[in-house]
């Protein structure tokens, strides 16, 4: 259950950038930094949104996407918002077995520098850690009797 999860908020990307609009690109994209990263996909999916409908027409304008590919050591997921000129990456992977975080670094890394944002906030999260006390029933017990804020 040990894992990394990496996300990153992206700002300022480029609007006419396809990756921002068009599946195909978005996919070939993921699936070539998931390949430069030493990671296995298993699956993956890419959908684009349509525009909201306006007096019975459907918007034109170009709509975000939101990629996933599924991989062997967990998933990659892309969000896109051209409307925003942002993008949000989600990286998690098992370190079960084998340490897969460099791997993790490396295809965030590429996905930030491919989108080009001007601004980046970045959040990493260890995973399914030991607990440093032991969790106990007797544990369990207390703490569902507590409050929590």
């Amino acid at each position: 259950m040990q894992g990394l999860h990496l996300t990153a908020d992206l700002r300022g990307c480029a609007v006419d950038s396809a990756l921002m609009t068009t599946p195909s690109a978005l996919r070939a994209t993921c699936l070539a930094a998931v390949a430069a990263a030493g990671l296995t996909p298993v699956g993956e999916l890419f959908h684009r949104f349509s525009g909201p409908l306006r007096d019975g027409e459907r918007d034109t304008a170009p709509c975000g996407i939101t990629g996933v590919v599924l991989l062997a050591e967990s998933h990659l997921a892309v969000h896109t918002w051209p409307e925003l000129a942002a993008a949000t990456l989600d990286v998690y992977v098992c370190n079960l077995g084998a340490d897969n975080s460099a791997r993790a670094e490396a295809l965030l890394a590429t996905l930030v520098a491919a989108f080009a944002p001007a601004s980046i906030e970045r959040h990493a999260l260890e995973r399914g850690a030991a607990p440093a006390t032991p969790v106990t029933a007797a544990t369990v017990a207390t703490m569902a009797t507590k409050q929590w804020r």
